[in-house]
């Protein structure tokens, strides 16, 4: 019992604002929604565009649910962790960022009742919805068949599912020939697995440069068999143009050493100045003359080279490059198989890469790109892409990000599901089925995940403008017979058969799409308490 007269007790500090119970978690649930009524709209090919002004005056026109989420400062912490959501999905897989954000805050919005009005604790909410998810992935499964990697047409189909939602729909033949040579080109083969399934590296992150020029057209657009650098020879009587090149590339600059710290000369006679003088044109001249014993014709350093260095390796008949960034040295390295050397004295015949087959330097706009082109086999490349502007380059950028993570990760995993929510709806009604055999109260958020992966067909269905209840009733009966390839075409809103209508997507998206939406609706209904330290404004 309290005192009669005793104040009351006040642990927290009390400018900061406090959310509990209840009242927690039905915000959380709102602030989840509202994200995903944000991005609604840019799900399937008949997706709207967002126009994003950053506050530094820069524009953003996408449709990719991660590049909006991303651009938009958003203030609450349940909407903060549901772009998380999607810049896992980016990484991960590289494409569904739209689906998992709606999926996210419709299953949110399904278990909603059985929280607030029957309250159900969330732990077992919880315990449902995780046993839904291993439920759905094991559907996934049985509706996903192989795939043949090696098949371009197969392939290029597949990466066409990705891209017909996106802005570059209008090329996407082409844009789809750019993603999977890129992709090719750089996969690296390291044997087989213990499984005896083959084992690639594809580090699209690392080896594909995309350089955008804006101008020309889209279809210009094409894959460089070598690198491309926005970059210039350093004088202008070296040659634009070698070919078969033996090039070396270099990690030290060609100028005159210069002491570590300060360092102080005193000179007594006017023949030890000039001498000084003559130590630097001689250390310089032998830095050229050690690079010039391998016959090079081509030599780009990652550093400064000095006026003298040119001349002597303009007379040795080299073009030169300087101020190549690290990453695109290590491109280079890959495709023309030279090695990166530290020091000029180290430098070996073995250290020269001659896979190159073309060394040219081009001016494309008003600005010089230097090309090694016509590799032999290279394991890195560079995408070219042209067109009208700026915000439509970046577009086309993002977009072909995505249709790269997919060919890449059929080629980690080959294996397809249907899409036009076909899967979605397979998982919701084998799940709806498997509900009913559930007993006690874990039959409702169980049956809240068989509803809410209906939002996905249902969504698509309005984005072109058909009736959702008509539509999704057939294809809900189609389910419910059994043939599981049944979805949506996305742009007359209607039921078709995705094996006719080929549109596939990798195994991996639709489970990762799943766990992720699941596993942050888990996170979000375990909150019970929300402390904001946001400072109220003295009134």
């Amino acid at each position: 019992m309290q005192a009669p007269m005793q104040a009351p007790v006040v642990v927290m500090n009390t400018n900061q604002e406090r959310t509990t119970g209840r009242q927690a978690q039905i915000s959380n649930i709102t602030a989840a929604k509202a994200v995903a009524d944000v991005i609604r709209t840019c799900l399937g090919p008949k997706a709207m565009l967002k126009m994003l002004l950053d506050p530094m005056g820069g524009l953003v026109l996408t449709n990719d649910g991660h590049a909006i989420l991303r651009e938009i400062d958003v203030a609450h912490p349940a909407a903060k962790s549901m772009l998380e959501l999607s810049r896992t999905q980016d990484e991960e897989v590289g494409d569904g960022t739209t689906t998992v954000i709606i999926l996210a805050g419709e299953i949110l919005a399904q278990c909603a009742p059985y929280l607030i009005e029957k309250n159900i604790h969330p732990v077992i909410i919880i315990q449902a919805l995780k046993q839904a998810l291993s439920d759905a992935l094991e559907v996934i499964k049985q509706v996903s068949k192989p795939v043949d990697v090696e098949n371009d047409d197969a392939m290029k189909k597949l990466i066409q599912a990705s891209i017909g939602t996106k802005y570059v729909n209008h090329w996407s033949e082409k844009m789809c020939t750019l993603a999977l040579t890129a992709v090719k080109t750089v996969r690296v083969d390291l044997g087989e697995t213990l499984e005896g399934e083959p084992h690639f590296e594809i580090d699209i992150k690392r080896y594909v440069r995309v350089e955008k020029i804006p101008g020309g057209e889209v279809m210009d657009s094409d894959v460089l068999k070598g690198v491309m650098l926005n970059k210039d020879v350093v004088h202008p009587k070296m040659a634009r143009l070698v070919e078969n090149p033996r090039i070396v590339l270099l990690d030290c600059p060609l100028e005159y050493k210069k002491g570590e710290s300060q360092t102080n000369i005193e000179i007594a006679n006017e023949e030890d100045w000039n001498r000084i003088l003559q130590i630097e044109e001689e250390q310089v001249q032998l830095m050229c003359e050690q690079i010039l014993s391998v016959k090079p014709t081509v030599v780009i350093t990652e550093k400064g080279v000095s006026d003298l260095a040119q001349h002597f390796l303009l007379k040795g008949g080299c073009s030169v490059l300087r101020r190549v960034k690290k990453s695109d040295n290590n491109r280079i390295a890959r495709v023309t198989g030279a090695t990166i050397v530290n020091r000029v004295e180290d430098l070996k015949e073995a250290d020269v890469g001659t896979d190159c087959g073309l060394f040219k330097v081009e001016l494309i706009g008003d600005e010089y790109f230097t090309f090694l082109d016509q590799c032999k086999n290279p394991k890195a490349c560079t995408i070219i892409l042209r067109g009208g502007s700026k915000d439509i380059l970046n577009e086309i950028e993002r977009n072909l990000q995505d249709a790269m993570a997919v060919a890449r990760n059929v080629m980690l995993s080959p294996s397809l599901s249907p899409g036009g929510g076909a899967t979605e709806m397979a998982v919701s009604v084998k799940l709806a089925e498997h509900a009913k055999q559930l007993e006690g109260i874990q039959q409702w958020p169980y049956q809240a995940v068989a509803d809410a992966m209906e939002c996905i067909p249902r969504t698509l269905i309005q984005n072109a403008g058909g009736d959702p209840i008509r539509v999704l009733s057939q294809l809900r009966a189609k389910h419910a017979q059994g043939t599981y390839t049944m979805g949506i075409d996305g742009d007359a809103g209607k039921v078709v058969d995705m094996v006719e209508y080929g549109i596939w997507e990798p195994e991996v998206i639709k489970q990762q799409s799943i766990k992720t939406a699941i596993e942050s609706a888990c996170l979000l209904l375990r909150v019970d308490d929300i402390v904001s330290g946001v400072k109220r404004e003295e009134q």
